[in-house]
């Protein structure tokens, strides 16, 4: 990768990295490297959702906290996430192992989200959490976003998130449980818990988010089925 390519995506974000090496992890995909930056996008993920929060906080200051949270779901999901990748020319950048590079893991919407939370999470560790803030604001400043975007279909993690607030219970956890097949081409296998319950579900994905969203299901069908047994 070149210093000028690397260089000129500082500039885009406005952030230049006082430890270069977080940059590079962030835009290698564990196909190319055993130092790749999955555990970048963990922290980005977190980082994200809390920036995106703190702005609907402040722009959509009527809304109450469901509808907040359904915008917020609109906001982070991979197709949102995988344009705004694209508009960063993240494409372009990253580093892919042959097989993955040859079969368009480059164009990947899952590869290309994730290396986005990997990025924020990257300007995490190096400029604090309001560099990291100010760099998702800055990412959805083209984003349009109003109360109008409540009325998109609730995707399984929002409604399942939905269920259990509107049942006094904890947000669920999440962890990948298993990585399966060749680097090129994984799945994902997600476990989704609700402690107060003591119950699992697991699902599977092409990708951690694609397996959350599939836990989710999992989870919510295993809920609708027990208030159903207790009418």
């Amino acid at each position: 990768m070149s210093e000028s390519a690397l260089a000129a995506l500082q500039a885009r974000i406005r952030h230049r990295f006082s430890d270069p090496r977080l940059l590079e992890r962030a835009i290698t995909h564990r196909s190319f490297s055993s130092d790749h930056n999955e555990r970048l996008e963990f922290l980005g993920d977190s980082v994200l959702n809390l920036s995106v929060s703190h702005l609907l906080y402040t722009r959509l200051s009527q809304l109450p906290e469901g509808d907040l949270s359904r915008v917020r779901a609109n906001l982070v999901k991979q197709d949102t996430l995988h344009h705004l990748a694209v508009q960063l020319g993240l494409s372009y950048l990253l580093k892919l192992g042959e097989g993955e590079a040859k079969s368009g893991g480059a164009n990947r919407p899952s590869i290309l989200a994730d290396a986005l939370e990997a990025l924020i999470g990257a300007v995490y560790l190096d400029g604090g959490y309001d560099a990291a803030r100010a760099l998702v604001h800055r990412l959805f400043e083209g984003v349009e976003i109003s109360a109008r975007m409540e009325a998109a279909a609730k995707d399984p993690k929002t409604e399942l998130q939905e269920w259990l607030q509107g049942h006094k219970m904890k947000l669920p956890a999440y962890r990948v449980a298993a990585t399966l097949g060749a680097a090129h081409k994984q799945t994902f296998e997600v476990e989704c818990e609700v402690a107060e319950l003591g119950w699992s579900e697991r699902g599977i994905g092409a990708s951690r988010r694609a397996g959350e969203q599939a836990a989710a299901a999992a989870m919510l069908l295993r809920l609708k089925a027990r208030n159903q047994g207790k009418k």
